[in-house]
């Protein structure tokens, strides 16, 4: 005869009326593809304080299929595999916006490491760099979602905490200030890569730390791991007017974004790895900013890098970014 103290336990071990997550629940809660591996995470990792960090996300959950929550880690999958996830995420663009997208993945060419360099002599804070990146990059627009934060600095320090992002950009520039746009800084040693707990975002063999929306649990840690604030998490729904659409997109980079994951720049990878330039530099009314290839000598960003005294921000933090900084004199 079966104990009856052994019918009906749930996964946790307990009895379900001895549970308190399953006490009106007399079978087994489902969960999300995100849920597992928030749990997954934190078994493997055994840290109490992530459950404690990820605790209000539980309200982040989401409804998906079978063949989402079965998806494989995007390093993992064959093309056939990625070309039937390009297809799933395609339709899902059409029924919410109406509009037919051209979703590809685009891969990293071979001989190129990407670099930004920008010259805070010619910037001068009218943030049309922000809102070309929020538009190129189907970025929620309330709330609005920036990559780019462009700090009013007082002359004679680069130190951030000093900035600040609330000024009146119909009155720039002014005086006795420099501006200084900050966003991902595609660092070659980057500390958010590292604090991902489940591979959601690494580092491309072109220089681009990508992050992979599908796999994000949304815990953050990559969030509080980056020195310069680049990171961003939605919240809620990311809301994008179908008529501001951007329908040229890539996996990796401006496609739709869920609630309850990070994102961040990347470069736009789906211009720049087809051969054009990022769109905020194409925004910039001064040609304050400059891309390229380090790896190409005849580069106008190597060039830069070796004519001109160049920085980097937070240089203690070992971070050692691609994204460079300089003064005209």
């Amino acid at each position: 005869m079966t104990d009856k103290s052994d019918q009906h336990k749930c996964g946790c071990g307990k009895n379900n009326g001895d549970c308190e997550s399953h006490r009106d629940d007399p079978g087994l809660t489902p969960v999300s593809r995100r849920d597992f591996l928030k749990r997954s995470a934190v078994i493997g990792s055994g840290a109490a304080a992530l459950i404690a960090a990820m605790s209000p996300l539980r309200l982040l959950k989401e409804t998906i299929t079978a063949e989402e929550f079965v998806q494989r880690h995007y390093k993992e999958m064959s093309k056939e595999e990625l070309d039937k996830v390009i297809a799933r995420i395609s339709a899902k663009v059409r029924d919410r916006f109406g509009v037919t997208p051209r979703l590809r993945d685009v891969k990293p060419m071979d001989g190129v490491e990407y670099v930004y360099a920008l010259n805070l002599s010619r910037c001068n804070g009218s943030r049309r760099c922000v809102h070309a990146c929020v538009n190129e990059n189907n970025q929620s627009r309330s709330p609005e979602i920036q990559y780019i934060s462009v700090f009013k600095m007082p002359k004679g320090t680069m130190d951030m905490e000093q900035g600040t992002r609330h000024y009146d950009p119909e009155q720039v520039p002014e005086d006795d200030s420099y501006y200084l746009p900050v966003q991902c800084q595609q660092c070659e040693n980057p500390p958010c890569v590292k604090a991902c707990p489940v591979e959601a975002t690494w580092q491309e063999k072109d220089g681009i730390t990508v992050i992979d929306y599908n796999w994000c649990i949304g815990c953050r840690y990559c969030e509080a791991a980056c020195p310069y604030w680049a990171r961003r998490f939605n919240f809620t729904e990311p809301d994008i007017p179908k008529e501001r659409l951007n329908p040229d997109m890539a996996y990796l980079s401006n496609r739709p974004r869920p609630k309850g994951v990070v994102e961040k720049c990347h470069f736009c990878l789906h211009r720049t790895r087809e051969g054009r330039l990022p769109a905020c530099l194409e925004a910039c009314p001064t040609g304050a900013r400059i891309f390229g290839n380090i790896l190409d000598p005849e580069s106008e960003v190597s060039y830069v890098l070796k004519k001109k005294r160049v920085f980097i921000l937070k240089e203690e933090a070992g971070t050692l970014p691609r994204f460079f900084y300089f003064f005209d004199k």
